[in-house]
């Protein structure tokens, strides 16, 4: 594990930045099969998804960040979280989570999407902006660090063209592709331009995302180590942690990566069912 070489990008140009609006959008909800509630569990006595946007606040290629959920009444909970934090909320249909997206992208006028999930409590927001840097230097639909994945479970980042996934949005059928969002982009490298953002050192087999009790012991325990001396601790101080303690590490083998994706076709992204 090694800390110092982990690559970030730089932060961005300004002028490329300014000529797209990158919108990150955070998706949420209570329904949980294995951690009902888990977004809005407390960690150090604030909600894990407040934690979450405080990290992808300091994101600094972001236009704008909304959270797209549910209009089911279940939901009203993260809604009002959000209304007390300042922070926009979309709501759409509970199952068809595409159609989520698309509907925040047209209310926040979206060019460039940033896809995060609200299960990942120790997301970077230094590699949020490498990835989105990654993007907009670049000429691809998609830009992501899971194709290939080199960074922790739990610090997954996808950057997206906006009309491409209002584009995929129009035409898919599959439910697989209404409900993983950008399955349809990344399993057609025929027909989009997709890219895999890597780091220079393979952490892939750390888990830091929450689905089970287990892996939210593990965040809350890294919070109480790290937030009290700094609240914008990131990746090198949890590798520091975990150099420190090696046994309270979480890995691939306490819970597989991506599983929800077993047995798709998941075209460009290498994932093994």
């Amino acid at each position: 594990m090694n800390v110092s070489d982990q690559a970030y990008l730089p932060r961005g140009d300004s002028a490329i930045m300014s000529a797209n609006r990158v919108v990150g959008i955070v998706q949420a909800r209570m329904g949980s099969t294995r951690l009902p509630g888990k977004v809005l569990a407390p960690i150090l006595d604030v909600p894990m998804l407040q934690h979450q946007l405080e990290r992808v606040k300091r994101a600094k290629t972001l236009s704008h960040i909304i959270v797209a959920t549910s209009d089911q009444a279940t939901d009203d909970p993260i809604v009002a979280l959000c209304e007390t934090l300042g922070v926009d909320v979309y709501r759409g249909n509970e199952s068809d989570v595409l159609s989520r997206f698309t509907g925040a992208i047209a209310s926040t006028n979206a060019d460039v999407v940033v896809r995060i999930t609200a299960d990942c409590p120790l997301m970077s927001p230094h590699v949020i902006d490498s990835v989105v840097n990654e993007f907009l230097a670049s000429d691809a639909d998609y830009v992501s660090n899971t194709l290939e994945p080199t960074f922790p479970d739990g610090v997954d980042v996808e950057a997206v063209r906006a009309s491409v996934l209002v584009n995929v949005e129009a035409h898919a059928t599959d439910p697989a592709e209404r409900e993983h969002v950008t399955l349809g982009v990344y399993r057609r490298p025929e027909e989009y331009i997709v890219k895999n953002f890597a780091g220079s050192s393979d952490l892939s087999e750390l888990r830091w995302t929450v689905d089970s009790p287990e892996d939210f012991e593990f965040v809350t325990w890294v919070y109480t180590e790290l937030y009290g001396d700094n609240p914008e601790f990131d990746l090198p101080e949890i590798l520091e942690l975990l150099a420190q303690y090696p046994g309270q590490s979480r890995t691939g083998a306490d819970s597989k990566r991506n599983a929800a994706l077993d047995g798709l076709d998941t075209g460009a992204m290498q994932h093994r069912s």
